[in-house]
């Protein structure tokens, strides 16, 4: 019997691999929030919502995307607001942090396939350590969630009194960091596109939380025992400045003649709303200007950043900093005639260029047909062009927010189409493709064919 047992344990481990577990932990989490959001007490008319559309606010809120076909802040209550902001803490933290904290409170041990699922959620390379970083991230979480909401309430507390203050403050903190980008304010962050206290607050939480927590915990390491930093968070940190910066520059040049408060160049207003579009765009959803009213050039690049996204083992979706960075550093290497992948002393995996370059080419196949389908399902208004399914496939897959107006008129087939795209987004195209592939990606190929030359170019 003890025999049986053990073969039957080791069949379902192809079954029920740490990507399917993943994958369907997602599932699981956004099908209760859904169910619990189409309930008649959590909607301001004591109406149940359309399983539709409380199935999209769940994947969003859990998805950590913003993109809502109801407001927000007119549609649900109170209770309907706690339900999404537990979506997006469990989401943004990822569903993992559950039993930790379970078994941190009863000072359990975790098992090792366990380990090994949260090894699988934060990206890494090895089990050792998880436990440790997994315990980090949580602390540093509360923290920056904690400081983050203590800093708004300066602002909010006088504008909306104590308890309101407090509560928006909370929201809004945690929105941010885990670069959600729901808001109660109805109209996302344009009340507040003169108020250069908030616009700087929140850009530093969706900064914080699209950094990623193993850059961070480097930094902590390299600050307290002056460790090398490794080359993800090298790559990471000079990735996301790079991106930030030149979004600045770029989105305050290209907008002098656009919208206010893009227009006055002698107003801190043009600064901190060009800083925020650069910001924003890296997953966070948020929103002080109407995007409809972009140029042609801002919203091509408001696109391109959030196609790019965030870091790895972050907050943010996206194709990913790093990713983007490795691909760069290969093509730098290839035109300077180097046979790998080098930078800063450092040879990157070949196996790591490889993937990097699979998650380039999938992505944009995956929004590409998305955008196909949509073109399709979609009545576009006649001043709008592909610009306007584009815009709103790739936030969605970058699991950004961002919308120049087509997520409330969505067809139901729309909908599924950008339900889907989040869920990707989030959880990750390569955990996905492994959850639905894993039966064949442990079979050993026994033959190697021989080599033949194909022309490029």
């Amino acid at each position: 019997m003890r025999i049986r047992k053990r073969k039957k344990g080791r069949a379902l481990l192809p079954r029920f691999g740490p990507a399917s577990i993943l994958a369907l932990g997602f599932i699981v989490v956004i099908l209760i929030g859904a169910v619990v959001l189409t309930l008649p007490f959590f909607s301001t008319s004591n109406e149940p919502t359309p399983f539709i559309d409380a199935l999209f606010t769940a994947t969003s809120a859990t998805c950590v995307t913003g993109l809502s076909t109801l407001n927000t802040a007119e549609h649900w209550n109170s209770y309907g607001d706690l339900v999404i902001l537990i979506l997006i803490e469990i989401g943004g933290l990822n569903f993992m942090m559950l039993p930790i904290v379970f078994f941190t409170i009863l000072k359990k041990r975790i098992q090792l396939s366990t380990r090994i699922i949260i090894k699988e959620a934060f990206n890494l390379d090895q089990v050792s350590g998880v436990m440790s970083l997994a315990l980090y991230v949580l602390k540093l979480a509360i923290t920056i969630q904690t400081l983050g909401a203590l800093l708004l309430a300066i602002d909010f507390i006088p504008r909306y009194g104590v308890l309101k203050g407090l509560w928006y403050a909370l929201f809004h903190a945690v929105s941010s960091f885990c670069n959600a980008g729901f808001d109660l304010f109805g109209d996302s962050l344009v009340p507040f596109q003169n108020n250069p206290y908030v616009m700087l607050v929140v850009s530093g939480l969706i900064i914080s939380g699209g950094l990623g927590f193993i850059v961070w915990k480097d930094l902590n390491d390299f600050i307290k025992s002056r460790r090398r930093l490794s080359l993800h968070s090298k790559i990471a940190l000079i990735m996301t400045t790079g991106l930030l910066i030149g979004g600045f520059v770029f989105f305050y040049f290209s907008e002098g003649n656009s919208q206010e408060p893009l227009t006055e160049p002698n107003k801190a207003s043009r600064i901190i709303n060009s800083l925020f579009l650069s910001v924003t765009a890296r997953t966070a959803g948020f929103a002080s200007v109407d995007y409809a009213q972009l140029s042609h050039a801002s919203i091509l690049m408001t696109i391109v950043l959030m196609y790019i996204g965030g870091t790895s083992g972050s907050t943010a979706g996206g194709l990913k900093t790093t990713t983007f960075g490795v691909l760069l550093i290969q093509i730098i290497s290839v035109l300077k005639g180097r046979p790998h992948a080098e930078f800063a002393g450092r040879r990157i995996k070949e196996s790591v260029v490889v993937k990097a370059l699979m998650l380039f080419v999938i992505t944009l196949m995956v929004c590409v047909i998305a955008m196909m389908i949509l073109s399709v399902t979609e009545d576009l208004p006649e001043y709008m062009g592909s610009e306007y399914i584009a815009f709103e496939v790739i936030s969605a897959f970058g699991t950004v927010g961002l919308t120049m107006g087509l997520t409330p008129i969505l067809s139901l087939p729309g909908k599924i189409v950008i339900i889907v795209l989040m869920f990707i987004g989030r959880v990750g195209i390569m955990t996905v493709l492994f959850s639905l592939l894993t039966k064949s990606q442990q079979k050993e190929i026994p033959i190697q064919f021989p080599k033949e030359n194909v022309m490029i170019g």
